[in-house]
């Protein structure tokens, strides 16, 4: 949703009305977000407030996708402050952990505090004593009104490099995250529409679990990404706003 809705809250220009006219159309939307800044509760409050209509049930964050991969292990959870009511079913622990979870960055006061040196060193022994690894996500770099910023996925690099593990992805671009979306929608692959603006997390995640995808060039987007990369989307638009406008024209 970030970089494609909104970028730092404020939402891209026809956003709403698109996605209202989406609906108009027959068509059903989720909304799949790494967004790791805000629980469930906040994300939703924050699209309603932005004037996108949509229910709870709607929404997939890494958080809610979190619980069901990790339920029943002692988790050593590095994640923003917000997220800690979305894992509140997971036994969260500080040492003796069956698995390390790794969530992204936020404001850079609190990225500081919850990936300390000494909270990443705490990671590295629970790695070193067994634990599994997880992720939120792997992003690299994520896109705000300031400008790029890193994201964790640095972070879950460092802590595979120091362990020899290999992080398991939750959230997008893993399929299990787009499968569960798919599910809910009772939809077919093949029949369906990923809109990102993340080449790598979006679109290859999309591609590679068989949807259809649209790149919008807003957020994350540059050109000469797109001109380098491999991944090749269906379709490239300007943002979300042309997209009910192209499916009549093009889908029928």
């Amino acid at each position: 949703m970030e970089g494609v809705l909104h970028v730092s809250g404020t939402p891209v220009d026809g956003a709403p009305r698109a996605l209202a006219r989406l609906r108009e159309a027959g068509h059903r939307l989720r909304f799949v977000t790494n967004t790791t800044m805000r629980s469930h509760t906040q994300v939703y409050d924050q699209l309603r407030g932005l004037g996108i209509e949509l229910d709870p049930y709607e929404l997939h964050t890494t958080a809610n996708a979190a619980v069901h991969a990790l339920a029943g292990r002692r988790v050593l959870a590095l994640t923003m402050s917000a997220l800690v009511e979305d894992l509140q079913e997971l036994e969260l622990v500080g040492e003796g952990a069956d698995a390390v979870l790794i969530g992204g960055a936020g404001e850079p006061g609190e990225t500081g505090r919850v990936f300390s040196y000494m909270n990443l060193a705490r990671a590295f022994s629970e790695l070193d004593g067994g634990a599994e690894l997880y992720c939120l996500h792997k992003n690299r770099w994520w896109q705000t009104e300031r400008g790029p910023m890193l994201d964790s996925g640095a972070l879950v690099a460092a802590l595979e490099y120091a362990a020899g593990a290999e992080a398991t992805v939750i959230g997008k671009p893993s399929a299990a995250y787009f499968a569960a979306a798919l599910e809910e929608l009772d939809a077919d692959a093949d029949m369906a529409w990923m809109v990102g603006d993340d080449l790598e997390a979006d679109i290859a995640g999309a591609r590679a679990h068989g949807l259809r995808t649209v790149l919008v060039r807003t957020g994350k987007f540059r050109q000469a990404d797109l001109d380098q990369s491999k991944i090749e989307p269906d379709v490239v638009i300007d943002s979300i706003a042309d997209l009910p406008y192209w499916l009549e024209e093009h889908v029928h």
